[in-house]
C-alpha cells in the first residue's frame, strides 16, 4: 500500500499550508465517498466555489442569529424535557444516542429547514436518520479493505454495498423531497418577504446571485457536506466531553463555579441554564474542558492527503507522486513530545493563560478544527453550540456513568464510543 503516516506537526504545517497546492483530496479519495461527494472531497475550482459559497453564507449575521435561535429552542423544547422525562423515571439512558438525535434535528432544521423529531421521548427510529449513519458506516468499511473488494461487492449488490446502495436512496430521496418543498415555498414569496423568516442553508443557496443557478444535484451535494461536518462530530466532541468530565468531578466542579460566578443563580435568571452567545463566550473554562475533549478525542481521527508531485517533508522524508499521506489528530493529542508530560491528563488548565484568557495553540499542533486554506469554516459556531448545549445540562443535572460501563471508541470515520454513553442523572440546583 502506497501509504506515508506522520504525527509531526512541522509535517502537518506543511501538508496542510506551506505546500498545499500539491497536497489533495484525490480521485481516489473521491471515488471511496461516492456518492456522498461534496465539498470534503473536492480539490481545485470545485473547492474553491464551494468554500467562498459557505463562507459568504456563515458570515451572515442573520444566519448565526437564526443558529443560535435553533439550537437554544432545541435545547429548550426537545433535549431538556426528554432529560427530565429520564431523570425523573430513573432509567439509564445512552446519551451518544441523545446527541446524535439533537444534532441530526438540529442540523436538519440549519440545513433544510425541517425538523425530523429524532429527538422524542420515544426514542423513535427515523428513516433519513439511520439511512445516514449506515451510509457514514460503509464509507469506513471502503476505507479498510482493498478496493477491488467493496468494487466486487457493489457490483454484485451484496454485503456492505448493498447496505450502502439502499442507505443512499433512502437518504436522497429525503434531501430531494426537501428541496423540492422548499422550491414551492420560495416560489410563493418574493425576496424581501423571505429575507427575514426563512434563513436555513438551503433557501439562502437557492437564492444566492451570483450568476450562476444551482440545481439540484449542487444543492443535495451542498446539503451533504453540511451534514458531515455539522452531524456527527459534534455529537463525538460533546459524548467524550461528558465522559470526561463524569470522570473528573473537580473539573465539573470548576465549570458549575465558572457559570455561577458569570450568571449567578439560575433561578434568579429563570433561563433553564441556557444562555446565549455573548453569555457563552465569557466562559473561558469550559471552552478549555472542550478543547481538551478535542485534544484528546479529536471527532476525526486521521486526516488523509494524497501528493501530486514529488516533494521532501520536513522531516526530510521523500515524498513520491501519488503517495497517500495520513496524519492522526487522535495521536498527535497524545504526543509528549508536543503537549508535554502530562499530555495523558485531562486538564482544561493546559488553555488557560495566566491572565485568565484562552491560550492559543497553532491549528497545525491542535487540527481538530483542519488546518491552513480547508480550515473548518464552522468553528466558531461549533463551539457555540457545544457551550450552549453543555452549560444547559450541567446547570441542570448530574452525569452519573453506570457501573461497569467502559468507554471503547469505536472504529468508524467519526469516533464514537462503540458501547455508547450510558449513564444516570440526577437533577441538579446551583
Amino acid at each position: 500500500m502506497n501509504y506515508m503516516i506522520t504525527c509531526d506537526p512541522i509535517n502537518v504545517h506543511h501538508i496542510l499550508s506551506k505546500n498545499f497546492d500539491n497536497y489533495v483530496k484525490g480521485s481516489e479519495f473521491r471515488e471511496i465517498f461516492q456518492p456522498l461527494n461534496g465539498i470534503f472531497t473536492a480539490d481545485s475550482e470545485t473547492w474553491i466555489y464551494n468554500r467562498s459559497l459557505f463562507q459568504s453564507l456563515f458570515k451572515q449575521r442573520s444566519f448565526e442569529v437564526f443558529l443560535v435561535k435553533t439550537i437554544q429552542n432545541k435545547v429548550e423544547r426537545s433535549l431538556l424535557p426528554i432529560l427530565d422525562h429520564v431523570q425523573r423515571q430513573g432509567i439509564v439512558v445512552d446519551l451518544q444516542d441523545v446527541f446524535n438525535r439533537f444534532t441530526f434535528d438540529n442540523i436538519c432544521s440549519i440545513v433544510l429547514g425541517h425538523d425530523p423529531n429524532c429527538l422524542s421521548i420515544d426514542f423513535p427510529e427515523v428513516e433519513c436518520e439511520k439511512a445516514f449513519t449506515e451510509a457514514e458506516e460503509c464509507i469506513f468499511y471502503r476505507h479498510t479493505v482493498p478496493k477491488s473488494v467493496w468494487k466486487l461487492q457493489k457490483w454484485l449488490q451484496i454485503g456492505p454495498e448493498k447496505k450502502f446502495t439502499e442507505a443512499c436512496t433512502i437518504f436522497d430521496e429525503f434531501l430531494y423531497a426537501c428541496i423540492a418543498s422548499k422550491q414551492e415555498e420560495l416560489s410563493k414569496y418574493n425576496k424581501n418577504e423571505m429575507a427575514e423568516s426563512h434563513v436555513d442553508l438551503l433557501t439562502a443557496m437557492m437564492r444566492e446571485e451570483k450568476g450562476q443557478l444551482h440545481d439540484d444535484k449542487f444543492l443535495r451535494e451542498a446539503a451533504i457536506s453540511l451534514f458531515l461536518a455539522g452531524r456527527d462530530a459534534t455529537a463525538s466532541a460533546l459524548t467524550w466531553f461528558f465522559w470526561l468530565v463524569a470522570t473528573h468531578p473537580l473539573v465539573e466542579a470548576k465549570i458549575l463555579e465558572e457559570i455561577k460566578e458569570n450568571f449567578g443563580d439560575k433561578e434568579e435568571n429563570n433561563k433553564h441554564g441556557v444562555y446565549g452567545v455573548e453569555e457563552v463566550k465569557k466562559l473561558t473554562y469550559l471552552h478549555g474542558a472542550i478543547c481538551e475533549a478535542l485534544r484528546l478525542f479529536p471527532p476525526i481521527p486521521f486526516e488523509r492527503k494524497q501528493a501530486i508531485n514529488a516533494d521532501i517533508l520536513p522531516s526530510c522524508h521523500r515524498v513520491n507522486p501519488k503517495t497517500v499521506i495520513l496524519f492522526s489528530s487522535y495521536a498527535m493529542g497524545r504526543l509528549e513530545e508536543i503537549w508535554g508530560k502530562d499530555c495523558l491528563e485531562f486538564k482544561p488548565e493546559r488553555w488557560i493563560s495566566e491572565r485568565g484568557g484562552i491560550v492559543y495553540a497553532p491549528s497545525y499542533k491542535f487540527i481538530s478544527f483542519n488546518a491552513g486554506p480547508r480550515t473548518c469554516l464552522g468553528k466558531d459556531l461549533s463551539f457555540i453550540q457545544m457551550k450552549i448545549m453543555a452549560t444547559a445540562i450541567l446547570c441542570n443535572y448530574r452525569i452519573q456513568l453506570v457501573e461497569g460501563h467502559v468507554a471503547t471508541p469505536s472504529l468508524s470515520i467519526v469516533l464514537l464510543m462503540k458501547h455508547g454513553l450510558k449513564v444516570k442523572i440526577t437533577k441538579r440546583h446551583i
